[in-house]
């Protein structure tokens, strides 16, 4: 199993959290993916041929998934941000589930599979280029993730003060958009946050839940695992506590 990223620069952090890469060898694999509060693009080859591109949801819930032998994907993490932007579209319709997309959405087609980092590269340039022809990014919506996604905010209400939105207002478009209500994809968020310090062998509450109850109970309930089990993580089962190689 080989398993690396590739951080966005400038304007695009605010719609991408990173371009991954991923790739099995002689044997199929065993993984459970955990909600983290993205949303991905995903090219799939086997056997060095691209077989599919889809488009995942927002995860609410574990998904335990067995990667072929002899397989590598290309994708892009986006935050919620991206989809109104780069994607014109809403993805309520395949929360928890993924939707197939053309193999040459974005010219995904036009990549081998051992051009991983070209693809990240002209991927941002493109996106970067698109970014640029915007007329204007909601002022709102910016503050909101970055609030989120940068856990400086803790409550709806809390944000819904900071940005002057209506918590209503905010409710129902990530209802519309995303299919969850805001309160759940902070749930999300927090607990995503807490993975890697687990994965440390922080084992005790983090400053954002009441106490090392709550701590377990939500953790258990977004991974299907305790704190203690996630950080065994016995055969890289939970890949998002993995080491990763970044750029």
């Amino acid at each position: 199993m080989s398993y690396k990223e590739i951080k966005p620069t400038e304007i695009l952090s605010n719609f991408v959290q990173s371009f991954w890469y991923y790739e099995t060898s002689e044997t199929a694999i065993n993984h459970t993916i955990l909600p983290d509060g993205y949303f991905d693009l995903i090219a799939e080859f086997e056997n060095q041929a691209l077989s599919k591109v889809k488009l995942t949801g927002i995860w609410t819930t574990p998904k335990d998934i067995q990667i072929p032998k002899n397989t590598t994907f290309f994708a892009i993490r986006f935050k919620l941000l991206a989809l109104e932007y780069f994607f014109k579209t809403e993805i309520k319709s395949i929360l928890d589930t993924t939707q197939n997309l053309p193999l040459s959405f974005w010219n995904i087609d036009s990549f081998a599979f051992d051009e991983f980092e070209k693809f990240a590269t002209v991927v941002s340039e493109n996106l970067n280029f698109k970014i640029s022809r915007f007329n204007a990014i909601d002022n709102r919506k910016l503050k909101l993730f970055d609030f989120v996604y940068q856990h400086q905010v803790k409550t709806v209400s809390e944000i819904s003060t900071q940005i002057f939105w209506s918590s209503r207002q905010i409710n129902r478009y990530f209802n519309s958009q995303f299919g969850i209500p805001l309160k759940e994809f902070l749930k999300i968020i927090r607990c995503n946050a807490a993975y890697q310090e687990i994965s440390n062998g922080n084992l005790k509450p983090q400053i954002d839940f009441f106490d090392q109850a709550h701590f377990i109970k939500e953790i258990k309930k977004y991974t299907g695992a305790t704190p203690k089990e996630l950080h065994k993580n016995k055969n890289d089962r939970f890949l998002q506590l993995s080491t990763r190689e970044e750029k």
